[in-house]
């Protein structure tokens, strides 16, 4: 059932669905983060991703809380764009070889997956206010505040070192690259004749 689906006929049905979007997402991010914490080599980035991964098993656990206040057994739907934000994410740092630079890359997937979910849970939360849910709201709100901070931090590793180690990284590789090009078409043209 997606959010144009014929199922959906009310804003109760609406909020149902993108509660059990998120809930499916939330599941998903808590199976992808480990490898994102064993691909990490910085110290604070792997545990802002640990204390994540930790947070992340709150939400879900909230998320339960409130399929129990709706009188509701907790379950997911399918979710092709958090699916698709983490197969990106994998096939990226499948694709970085310097760990600086797979560090920004994983800062970079890592916001992704946050601000789906800031999203998610931001209209969550109005909605859940105009269907007079403010207890469900509130429940929701605790993780989108998680979310927010987690997105800061991630903000203020990448802007404090990881970016610039990164572009520092990434220059001396080109540079010796390009000598090693240099000597490789050096040692070609040795004893050729010029004409």
């Amino acid at each position: 059932m997606g959010w144009f689906s014929e199922d959906i006929v009310s804003m109760e049905d609406l909020f149902q669905h993108t509660l059990e979007d998120i809930y499916y997402a939330e599941n998903q991010i808590e199976k992808a983060l480990p490898d994102m914490i064993a691909k990490a080599n910085d110290p604070e980035l792997k545990r802002g991703l640990k204390k994540h991964l930790g947070e992340t098993k709150s939400h879900v656990k909230r998320l339960e809380q409130v399929f129990k206040k709706l009188k509701q057994e907790p379950k997911g739907t399918r979710c092709p764009a958090i699916e698709g934000i983490i197969d990106e994410a994998n096939e990226i740092a499948g694709e970085v070889e310097d760990k600086m630079v797979l560090n920004a890359a994983l800062i970079g997937a890592a916001q992704a997956v946050e601000h789906y979910e800031i999203t998610r849970y931001g209209t969550l939360i109005a909605w859940a206010r105009t269907l007079g849910r403010a207890d469900v709201a509130k429940l929701l709100d605790a993780n989108l505040k998680q979310e927010k901070a987690a997105d800061k931090k991630l903000t203020g590793i990448a802007k404090r070192k990881i970016n610039r180690k990164a572009l520092a990284r990434g220059h001396a590789m080109k540079k010796k690259m390009e000598r090693q090009a240099e000597k490789a078409a050096e040692s070609l043209s040795v004893g050729i004749p010029s004409i």
